[in-house]
């Protein structure tokens, strides 16, 4: 069973809002380009780890920390008096390892995953030790993109490839053994300590004022020209009410520091929909508080 299922990642969500109002450099880009692929490699795995039985608990997305070390976690599966611990990859192309080193297709050099890994089931053990379990652990190196292969000089049991899923998935449902109310206790556990951090610190700096301003389509994020909201790019129409909702959103997340006023969303808007329609909407479904100058609104 699912126990702690996926949440959408919060920075990739504002990123996501972002790329469309700026340039990003270089560095940018290729942060938004990983976490792009990362979060859709997870999301496969999750999808894959469907097959699984009933018979274990499955949390995903963890940031745990012990003794001010922090380490995330993919997807942890909790077995009879057994952790699984599976570090998902959606790596790309052909990968080399020589001597004990990863390059990626380009030739660069990169953090070897598996020191990772190795880190984290460590952190990982020590913190079951001090919440009272000796649980064993069996890490894994998942990869589930069918267009990776990875030049490696001998066999490690720790990586599992693409062509290999099916296997995997078929020996861990072996071995379901009903699991009593311990192993729920620690699925908690694991929960309470999960760590929330707030994404804003990483983002590329940006203002309000920087921000391009306009409605974007929901299928191709190409900015709407007009009111009609017909998307010049891709033919898709946008209802007028929801464009304006959406937006609202979008400048909610992007700005939480700033209140939400009639003016602030016209010009978010880009003046695509009149402020009368914008006033409608922030009326319909949100609360007007303050007066004059001090007018803004706040959810209900």
């Amino acid at each position: 069973m699912i126990f702690r299922p996926r949440p959408e990642k919060l920075e990739l969500v504002l990123l996501r809002y972002l790329h469309p109002r700026m340039v990003f450099n270089s560095s940018e880009a290729l942060n938004f380009l990983n976490l792009e692929k990362g979060y859709k490699g997870e999301l496969k795995s999750d999808l894959w780890l469907k097959g699984l039985t009933d018979e274990w608990i499955i949390l995903t997305d963890l940031l745990l920390e012990y003794n001010g070390s922090k380490f995330q976690i993919d997807t942890l599966i909790i077995a009879c008096e057994k952790i699984y611990l599976l570090d998902i990859k959606y790596f790309e192309g052909d990968y080399t390892i020589k001597e004990d080193k990863w390059y990626n297709p380009a030739g660069i050099l990169q953090k070897n995953p598996l020191h990772q890994l190795e880190r984290c089931e460590t952190l990982l053990k020590k913190l079951l030790h001090e919440l009272g379990y000796n649980f064993t652990i069996e890490s894994y190196l998942v990869f589930n993109n069918p267009e990776f292969h990875l030049y490696i000089p001998s066999i490690n049991p720790a990586i599992i490839f693409p062509t290999q899923l099916n296997r995997f998935l078929k020996k861990l449902n072996t071995r379901p053994v009903k699991l009593h109310k311990k192993y729920y206790q620690l699925a908690e556990q694991f929960n309470a300590r999960h760590i929330v951090e707030s994404p804003y610190e990483r983002l590329p700096p940006y203002t309000f004022e920087q921000l391009e301003k306009g409605l974007l389509c929901p299928n191709c994020k190409t900015f709407f020209s007009d009111e009609s909201l017909v998307c010049k790019k891709c033919g898709c129409i946008e209802d007028g009410e929801a464009a304006i909702l959406k937006s609202v959103k979008e400048y909610m997340l992007l700005f939480p520091e700033r209140k939400i006023t009639m003016n602030d969303i016209y010009d978010w808007c880009g003046g695509i929909k009149s402020k009368k329609a914008v006033r409608r909407v922030l009326s319909k479904y949100f609360k007007l508080v303050g007066h004059r100058t001090s007018a803004h609104y706040v959810g209900t």
